[in-house]
């Protein structure tokens, strides 16, 4: 008895925060590889690299039904959903955002002024003006000091019906391998969970991790998207300072949880989820200016990334080798 409650009582601090920065890294990596590519790559190449970006996370994903290992699993399906997000979910956006032409929006008061000419009904050019200046001769940080957010995140909220039907059928349709969604099923139902939600679905890790990402993500940047709204609350409100601290607050809880957790499968999918919770504080308190977002201005700071990257590596190779050498350890 005395040997159950100390095991239970162990805290795995080395993998815990292993598994933390390996996810962590993946955020600012993200944000900088769409930022290098929109500024490097013309807007067709652009356009077809990122589907096809999205198309490999997707297969990647569904690779992970068929390899074996849980670490393997784990990793196929949070790189296969972060290639998916970014390829089919925010290029994907930011394509049809600029094609009818989704206009920027302005933190103080200004005239933003969009012209599209459409040839056999076709859109084939397209002009932004602010102020009567073109977008595209106004220096980025000019511009972003300008605007809130991105024309594709402003129409990502009109998405919030298709969220409502993705929840409503996790949450009463069965029983996943997501924290978040299970932990939700816990404080709706209670005991008569199993009554409710009496079967689970099929288990196949890597598709686990792939849905817990892109849905979390999906849920942070819609959240996101409705407090930024002035005409909801807007960036510097308290109630979303408020958010973003509770956000933080509910990372750290997540955090002493991923702790409990020996192996490193699910220390890595609960780090996942917890990584997801805590960047939602970081994107509010860098839209007040309270950290510096230099991973949007890759190419400016170009050490600071290159640290990032090496140790993100670092970090990925160590895992993969410390998982296998358990793995045979169990056999």
């Amino acid at each position: 008895m005395k040997a159950a409650q100390t095991d239970k009582s162990k805290k795995y601090w080395g993998k815990t925060i292993a598994s933390f920065l390996l996810v962590l890294f993946t955020m600012p990596l993200g944000h900088a590889l769409m930022r290098i590519m929109e500024d490097t790559m013309s807007v067709t190449a652009l356009h077809y690299s990122a589907f096809a970006m999205g198309a490999i996370g997707l297969a990647i994903a569904i690779w992970g039904v068929f390899v074996k290992g849980d670490v393997k699993q784990t990793l196929m399906g949070l790189f296969g959903g972060l290639l998916f997000w970014t390829g089919w979910v925010e290029f994907l956006f930011g394509y049809f955002a600029a094609r009818f032409g989704v206009h920027y929006d302005l933190v103080g008061s200004g005239i933003v002024q969009s012209t599209t000419e459409y040839v056999n009904g076709i859109g084939v050019s397209h002009e932004m003006l602010i102020n009567g200046v073109n977008v595209q001769d106004i220096p980025a940080a000019e511009l972003k000091a300008l605007r809130g957010s991105r024309p594709e995140y402003l129409i990502m909220p009109a998405t919030f019906g298709f969220w409502v039907m993705f929840i409503v059928l996790y949450l009463f349709g069965s029983k996943t391998g997501c924290h978040a969604l299970n932990w939700l099923q816990k404080v709706f139902f209670g005991d008569k969970r199993d009554e409710i939600v009496p079967s689970h679905l099929s288990r196949h890790t890597a598709i686990t991790v792939f849905e817990e990402l892109n849905v979390m993500m999906w849920t942070c940047y819609l959240l996101l998207m409705f407090v930024y709204d002035p005409v909801f609350l807007g960036d510097h409100h308290p109630v979303t300072i408020a958010i973003a601290i509770g956000c933080l607050i509910g990372s750290i809880f997540m955090f002493r949880y991923e702790l409990k957790l020996s192996a490193w499968g699910p220390n890595i999918r609960m780090a996942v989820s917890t990584v997801v919770v805590f960047w939602t504080f970081v994107e509010v308190f860098a839209r007040n200016k309270f950290l510096s977002e230099f991973w949007v201005s890759p190419l400016q700071h170009i050490p600071e990334m290159v640290s990032i990257l090496v140790c993100f590596v670092a970090l990925g190779v160590f895992v993969v080798i410390k998982a296998a050498k358990g793995s045979r350890k169990v056999r």
